[in-house]
């Protein structure tokens, strides 16, 4: 069966958790979280989750396995903490729990990253995994690249991504 065929027998809705990591953010403040729960909501997706996490790497662990147990999300977004900074954690604080890795996101997002910012993308660590029955993808915290992000790669993809996680 050809990824059409999936698609086209996907959910069309999925559950969604979102986390952002920050110091200086707060849910009054942070466009990048703000935006990916509206734009989850236009596109007819529940959002069952949503905090603003400090960057730590404690904090962020426990967030991410507090919202996977009680929320089960199908598909968790964080943004924010992917650089390459002493305060950047979030791939350390999550990459730990992944049961499998989705090698592709990190790559293509940066190609699509490098065609708008150029040589900057190299900064970003971007990264996708999936943890129990949940796909997780760590993205940076701009929101120009969270936009790109969800948009390009992850929206076109929930359903066709929650279906191949709860039938494995």
């Amino acid at each position: 069966m050809g990824s059409d065929e999936h698609k086209k027998n996907a959910p069309k809705s999925a559950k969604i958790g979102v986390i952002s990591v920050s110091s200086t953010r707060t849910e009054a403040t942070d466009e990048s979280g703000s935006w990916i729960k509206k734009r989850a909501i236009k596109e007819g997706h529940e959002v069952v989750f949503y905090q603003v996490v400090s960057d730590d790497v404690y904090n962020i662990t426990e967030i991410v396995r507090s919202a996977i147990y009680e929320q089960a999300p199908q598909v968790l977004l964080l943004t924010g903490g992917t650089g390459i900074s002493s305060k950047d954690v979030t791939i350390e604080a999550v990459r730990p729990l992944f049961e499998k890795e989705l090698t592709a996101f990190g790559p293509i997002f940066s190609q699509l990253s490098f065609e708008e910012i150029d040589s900057a993308a190299l900064l970003s660590r971007a990264t996708a995994g999936v943890i129990g029955q949940t796909i997780v993808f760590c993205m940076p915290g701009s929101l120009k690249a969270c936009k790109l992000a969800c948009k390009v790669l992850i929206f076109p993809e929930l359903g066709h991504l929650a279906k191949h996680v709860v039938e494995g």
